[in-house]
């Protein structure tokens, strides 16, 4: 939620974007993805160019569509919803990165428009669903994957796990304090999903 300055609209079907929200989600899916991969370097004796796609493709998508999520839910209930990067804080993950920790906080999308409390739960709770669904595309395809295709998938089921466990920890402005707001119910269903493929992680591997 927040303010921010309209730009021009453009329309893709019933998805309404603009040139600066298509900027600023490229350049915090960038940012992201050398962040992790400056920390994933060496990973499965992989080079540095092959990091770099496997970070673009798992940790990258996963905040990319994590946002989408939220975005599209606001767009259905009629609010006008846009991604910001975070631009400080996109730098700020780059160098940690050298460090060998990244806090990541690539933005978020901010949304004007008919939010109460229950649109409000169900528009967080929509991010790390994104993650719960991506999670489980990428479990399917390790199971019919090899080589380098298969370390893609176990890392994309990997990270999409943790960012929808992460992102429901009902504190700050996480999703999951506002998704604990509106449904407990549902707050739980969502965390206990999270866990159980944190904990299926303990009996997977890599082809």
């Amino acid at each position: 939620m927040g303010s921010f300055k309209e730009t021009k609209q453009i329309y893709i079907g019933k998805i309404n974007t603009s040139e600066t929200e298509i900027k600023d989600l490229i350049k915090a899916w960038a940012a992201i993805s050398i962040a992790f991969a400056i920390i994933m370097r060496g990973l499965a004796g992989l080079d540095l160019y092959q990091v770099f796609i496997v970070a673009t493709v798992t940790v990258g998508t996963g905040f990319l569509l994590h946002e989408l999520g939220h975005k599209l839910v606001a767009q259905k209930y009629g609010c006008f919803a846009e991604f910001r990067s975070f631009d400080q804080m996109l730098l700020l993950a780059v160098l940690m990165s050298f460090f060998g920790f990244v806090f990541a906080a690539p933005g978020a999308v901010m949304i004007r428009g008919p939010v109460g409390k229950r649109r409000n739960g169900i528009i967080s709770a929509a991010g790390p669903i994104v993650n719960i669904v991506l999670a489980l595309l990428f479990l399917l395809l390790l199971f019919v994957s090899y080589g380098f295709i298969s370390i893609i998938a176990f890392y994309g089921f990997y990270i999409n796990s943790w960012l929808a466990l992460f992102n429901m920890i009902p504190i700050w402005n996480l999703d999951g304090a506002k998704v604990l707001k509106w449904d407990k119910k549902a707050y739980g269903i969502i965390v206990a999903i999270a866990l159980l493929l944190m904990f299926l992680q303990n009996f997977i591997s890599m082809a």
